[in-house]
């Protein structure tokens, strides 16, 4: 019989987004792939320092040891390198005792093919059309971008996991948004009011919020491992039907905030997000000054 991930949550990560490989990359760009290629032999021996994910994927991978201890995540990676310059990279993976066994290893080619293949709820990688390919093909991803944080804030090595989502075009689909964009804000307004009781269609992010919520009800709400925030720039009264949609879907999200329009970065700050997901830019530019963010490029904000 196949092995099979049984449940678990998938995440599939690019080497880039684990670890800091940007000398490597540097290299190839400038000096072309046989220089590469020397490059990283000449170095497979040399431990390769944390990249962009590398805490995130250290949390995740801790929620396989909390009680009751079993399998609940795991972590896949994906690599243009070939299985030969890829050696310094599982020699890292070794080096930090990180719980990752499966990988693939492209040559050179895109690795969002494997995205499906592996079935992964959630795909981070440093390369913005992978990402684009692997959300066309049903999956959540996103382009992940480093906090650019001066001071304290943000992710750490231990403690609780903690992710927050835009809701309109990541949680859920963009409908609401595509109003919003062609009529403006009263349109809007009054769209969702009308439309209060009918649940928003899920958007890209919508499964691994359901894989996070099935790890979240192994444990009482007040001593959960992980910690979820909807951060949207909705307010009341379009509050309601974001509200409405996550009882329909059953699915548990801890904090709301709806900061109508405010800056979403200083709140990002307050919760402690070790990531924040959002399909807009600009959002994203705001909170990478605090933490780790993730770029969606769905919906109509990326048309």
């Amino acid at each position: 019989m196949p092995a099979s991930f049984d449940g678990k949550l998938v995440v599939a990560i690019s080497s880039r987004a684990l670890f800091d490989l940007e000398e490597s990359n540097r290299i190839f760009e400038t000096e072309g792939i046989e220089a590469y290629y020397r490059y990283q032999r000449e170095r497979e021996d040399q431990v390769l320092a944390p990249g962009i994910a590398f805490t995130l994927v250290k949390k995740l991978l801790a929620l396989n040891g909390h009680a009751p201890p079993r399998q609940r995540v795991e972590v896949i990676l994906l690599s243009r390198n070939t299985a030969d310059t890829g050696l310094r990279i599982m020699n890292s993976i070794e080096h930090y005792r990180l719980g990752i066994s499966r990988a693939a290893f492209t040559g050179g080619e895109n690795t969002y093919t494997y995205v499906p293949a592996f079935d992964a709820h959630l795909f981070l990688s440093a390369n913005p059309m992978d990402v684009r390919m692997a959300l066309e093909a049903g999956h959540a991803a996103a382009t992940i971008i480093p906090a650019n944080r001066t001071e304290g804030g943000g992710a750490d090595d231990g403690g609780e996991l903690r992710i927050a989502f835009d809701g309109d075009a990541v949680l859920f689909s963009d409908e609401a948004e595509r109003v919003y964009k062609k009529s403006g804000l009263e349109a809007f307004t009054a769209s969702e009011v009308d439309a209060a009781r009918q649940p928003l269609m899920g958007g890209p992010f919508k499964s691994f919020l359901a894989a996070l919520h099935r790890i979240q009800s192994e444990y009482p709400p007040d001593g959960s491992v992980i910690r979820t925030a909807l951060v949207t720039a909705r307010s009341a009264p379009a509050h309601e039907r974001v509200v409405r949609t996550l009882r329909a879907w059953n699915i548990r999200i801890d904090e709301a905030l709806f900061l109508g329009g405010l800056d979403k970065a200083p709140f990002l700050k307050a919760f402690g997000a070790d990531i924040f997901f959002d399909d807009q830019s600009s959002h994203i530019e705001s909170a990478s000054q605090h933490v780790t963010a993730g770029h969606v490029p769905y919906g109509v904000a990326n048309e």
